[in-house]
């Protein structure tokens, strides 16, 4: 379940291990009916009511329940961690830590991790007064069960009478694409970026656009900036614009002939800053 700004949502989440393969399956229990299949780096998104499925390779980014991004030696240069004591979470003893951010450009959290397993059973964002943002948390866990492989690669084979997306997605450089962040937010480094296409999954073919998309994402190993570099288009980028639902932010503006939208669970200062950091070099 996540619940933030007014909203809440709630999944079926199934994880199964098997020596280096992984293979995972979401259901979406609110609003249009969504399934996620992953085996590995491959991602199968299904929307049953469309008939439509999207293929993707997955990104260098992470989400409850799986946080940490980078090392933990390198986290503490930019957290402070502090121990709470124990708390029953989902019905299961769990260790409870608050992460402090060291400076303002980074949100705080208050996690609570499985004792048994070391899974995080929830995961609080803290604004700089330690209100909540948003939580994301397990209403029910049992770890051990028997593995179900074919649930999450029998619906990944069987594409019949969907529409399937199978987006182009190559790998670049921000400064290869004629662009540069001029002063990066202190603890933020480049994990991925990309071209590729923005098509609505459960739009009409017809309309997605004829332009790809620069990504680029940025991350401090616990939390994460994308920034989307796209051509202007007066009918489709009307106004510039800052909306916040939870502790995600949004921030979208026009820079020359190019829309630029950054999206990140940062305060709206990082986003801002990065922003404003970035440069059109041809």
């Amino acid at each position: 379940m996540v619940s933030g700004g007014g909203a809440v949502s709630s999944a079926r989440i199934a994880h199964y291990g098997e020596g280096a393969n992984q293979y995972e399956r979401i259901e979406s229990l609110d609003g249009q009916t969504r399934y996620v299949y992953r085996h590995n780096d491959v991602i199968h998104t299904l929307w049953p009511g469309n008939r439509v499925a999207l293929v993707e390779q997955a990104q260098a980014l992470s989400g409850f329940p799986s946080l940490l991004q980078g090392s933990i030696d390198r986290l503490a240069e930019f957290y402070e961690v502090q121990p709470q004591g124990s708390e029953r979470v989902a019905g299961r003893e769990a260790h409870v830590l608050l992460v402090h951010p060291r400076d303002g450009h980074r949100f705080g959290y208050r996690l609570w991790s499985d004792k048994a397993s070391g899974l995080l059973l929830r995961s609080d964002v803290l604004n700089e007064k330690n209100e909540v943002l948003e939580t994301s948390a397990f209403s029910e866990v049992t770890i051990g069960v028997k593995a179900q492989f074919d649930s999450v690669t029998g619906p990944m084979r069987k594409l019949d009478g969907y529409r399937v997306i199978r987006p182009t997605v190559n790998s670049t450089r921000l400064e290869v694409e004629g662009w540069s962040m001029r002063q990066l937010v202190p603890g933020f480094r480049e994990v991925n970026c990309v071209k590729r296409p923005m098509e609505s999954p459960t739009s009409n073919a017809q309309e997605a656009s004829s332009e790809p998309v620069l990504q680029t994402i940025y991350s401090d190993g616990l939390t994460y900036v994308s920034v989307f570099i796209e051509p202007f288009s007066p009918a489709r980028h009307q106004r510039s614009m800052r909306t916040a639902v939870g502790a995600t932010q949004t921030l979208m503006r026009r820079q020359g002939d190019w829309w630029v939208t950054l999206v990140g669970d940062v305060p709206p200062a990082t986003l801002l800053a990065f922003a404003n950091a970035l440069e059109r070099r041809k």
